[in-house]
This record gives structure tokens, sequence and C-alpha cells, in this order.
């Protein structure tokens, strides 16, 4: 799904600018869709909540992360991503992005 007002879509590469870790965009939500106690616990930087916020897959890890637009860069890395959900949201890779499931 395409939102309008996200800079990145699902099945693209990123950084997270201060974790220094790469991804997929897996999906992608128009505004924060977390709990008030999640979003106290785990944003340090206290990220905007009606910006576009994505769900990611973390390159050789098993961890899915949800991060705010503004910690994130387009990866310059066209390698695939190393993680085991990977099948489950992506059917191909192709050209540095990954191309969404029929079914997801």
């Amino acid at each position: 799904m395409k939102i309008a007002n996200a800079k990145f879509s699902v099945g693209q590469l990123i950084k997270h600018k201060l974790f220094d870790y790469r991804g997929v965009i897996a999906d992608v939500d128009p505004t924060f869709q977390g709990s008030e106690e999640w979003y106290e616990q785990m944003t340090r930087t206290r990220p905007p909540k009606d910006k576009p916020w994505y769900k990611v897959l973390v390159h050789d890890s098993v961890q899915e992360t949800y991060v705010a637009e503004r910690n994130l860069t387009e990866d310059d890395n066209p390698a695939p991503v190393n993680h085991p959900m990977v099948p489950l949201y992506f059917q191909d890779f192709l050209d540095g992005s990954y191309r969404r499931n029929q079914d997801s």
C-alpha cells in the first residue's frame, strides 16, 4: 500500500539513522498506531505521531521494528535483506527492492 504522504513504500530498503541498521519496509501507517505506553517507553527522541510510521524487518535479525519516518533514510546497499519473515511479505527481489506477495 502506498500512503500518499509517506516518503518510503512497502518493499523499499532503508537504514535507521540513529541505530545504523538496515532493513525492508513491510508496512506503512499514515500516523502512529501504537499505544501511548509503547511510545513513552520506546521512543527516546519523541518523533511526531502525525507523520508516517513503518514496520521494518531488520537485516540479519529476527526483529521487526516500528519506526517513525524521520528516523529512516534510503539504503544505498542494493543487497537483499536477510530476515526469516521476508518470504511472508514478499515474492521476489528485483533491482534493489522487494515486490509484495499478492496475498499480503
